[in-house]
């Protein structure tokens, strides 16, 4: 986990905005220049994904995306710009959705507030259906793979070929010796398709406490070798796959493979919210 110090925090809590009844929000537009957007177009993108995620979180987009307008001066005349005001649920979906090679990114998913977020999840988590389940997952997966890599390269695996090998070693720990590739194969996927958007929420899970328990172990355990932090990987694994066994769980291998891809059901998602759009303003533009 990134720590901020006192300088960095002030970055988010310098644009923060209170209402006359108390309640906080953040500007999307002073945001965006804070995480180094420069162009509306590139960040209202992410703002379409975190939208998404928000809806599949069972939460009201629109009241965690609040839709205004603000008067700017355009030359001899002022004309209307987009803007939202944001809730600080609605900030952490964004950075969730950023440009993980943004280091300020980094920041601002620490800043606004990961374990709050996860709570919340959690407290609505089964009344989702399995596509929104998969959805948030998978957003939580992203996070802590990032998390996961900045370990993992801390414990001496550097190169893309070494972490390939690190990632290999933990699927092999929990599938019971099956490569990357061999996953890829039993489930019939093309070579661009990715593991991890052709997974059920079931093995989903399983893999997010793979990953989450490896990187808390490399930094516990303080591995500073990349043979080392391979051996923790899979070993990490094996555990997760013996507790599936003692429950009487299904192997993960052994799990259906859903028909649709999770970035298919994220355009799905968001063609709906525009369709949506159309019946209240919801800015959704691209």
């Amino acid at each position: 986990m990134v720590e901020l110090n006192d300088t960095e925090y002030t970055l988010f809590e310098n644009i923060k905005h209170l209402r006359d009844d108390g309640s906080e929000y953040w500007s999307a537009r002073e945001l965006a220049s804070v995480l180094d957007y420069t162009e509306w177009r590139n960040f209202n993108k992410v703002l379409n994904k975190a939208m998404i995620a928000c809806k599949n979180s069972g939460y009201n987009v629109i009241c965690d995306f609040v839709d205004v307008n603000k008067i700017v001066d355009a030359g001899a005349t002022a004309k209307p710009l987009k803007d939202y005001e944001l809730s600080r649920y609605a900030c952490y979906l964004i950075v969730q959705n950023g440009d993980p090679r943004k280091e300020v990114i980094a920041l601002g998913q620490t800043y606004f507030a990961i374990q709050t977020y996860r709570q919340e999840i959690a407290d609505k988590f089964n009344q989702l259906d399995e596509d929104s389940r998969r959805l948030v997952v998978r957003g939580d997966i992203k996070q802590w793979n990032q998390m996961l890599a900045e370990a993992a390269r801390d414990a001496g695996v550097i190169t893309n070929e070494e972490f390939a090998i690190f990632q290999n070693a933990g699927y092999m720990g929990l599938y019971g010796g099956l490569s990357v590739d061999d996953i890829h194969k039993r489930k019939n996927l093309a070579p661009r398709d990715k593991i991890l958007d052709f997974m059920g929420s079931t093995e989903l899970i399983a893999n997010l406490f793979r990953i989450s328990q490896t990187e808390e172990k490399l930094k516990k355990d303080a591995v500073n070798k990349a043979d080392d932090a391979n051996a923790t990987h899979q070993t990490v694994g094996q555990e997760v796959r013996t507790t599936i066994e003692r429950v009487g769980g299904t192997m993960p291998e052994d799990l259906p493979t859903p028909k649709k891809s999770i970035a298919q059901i994220g355009k799905e998602q968001l063609a709906e919210l525009k369709r949506q759009a159309k019946k209240k303003p919801l800015m959704l533009d691209e």
